[in-house]
């Protein structure tokens, strides 16, 4: 059994038209709902054991800010390229090739990246129908697998679904 959680960047901020897409950084709410999220997932006692963004500066620093909260170090984080701007399929692969530690069978990996892949592939991996992934919202899911190489659309059960928005009980 693998965990997986799948998590959208933060809010970002379009103030600066020089910027690329790829170097947009998080405004002022974004800055607010990553250590937000990171707190609600830390109540949650999650401990990620790999921890994979796309490289675009809104979303590696959400995934910064959250292994912060987290306790994840931070030199660890790992990036790749595919994951910016990621169709399903594309993130499918990402998944498909993560090394799997030969100490434990149950490793827990988050991923951070963008619309509308995530969503996309949130709803093919899961037998969903998320209509949206608002940003800084993490979707939890289990997977059915011993290995990532065996991660396909469908192998995998939602065990939760948040966002900075969503009212707590």
């Amino acid at each position: 059994m693998k965990t997986l959680y799948i998590i959208r960047h933060a809010k970002s901020s379009w103030d600066n038209p020089d910027l690329s897409d790829f170097e947009r950084p998080l405004n002022n709410r974004g800055e607010k709902d990553a250590p937000r999220m990171g707190k609600r997932l830390k109540e949650r006692r999650v401990t990620p054991d790999v921890m994979l963004s796309s490289p675009a500066t809104r979303a590696l620093v959400t995934c910064q800010q959250i292994a912060k909260v987290l306790g994840f170090s931070e030199d660890k984080i790992k990036t790749d390229r595919r994951l910016y701007h990621a169709s399903d399929d594309q993130i499918l692969k990402v998944i498909q090739e993560l090394k799997d530690s030969p100490r434990d069978s149950e490793e827990i990996v988050m991923i951070f990246g963008h619309n509308p892949g995530l969503t996309e592939f949130a709803n093919a991996l899961l037998n969903e129908e998320l209509e949206n992934i608002p940003t800084c919202g993490v979707v939890a899911a289990t997977l059915n697998i011993n290995e990532w190489k065996n991660a396909h659309f469908g192998c995998g059960e939602m065990a939760f679904f948040d966002y900075p928005k969503r009212k707590r009980k």
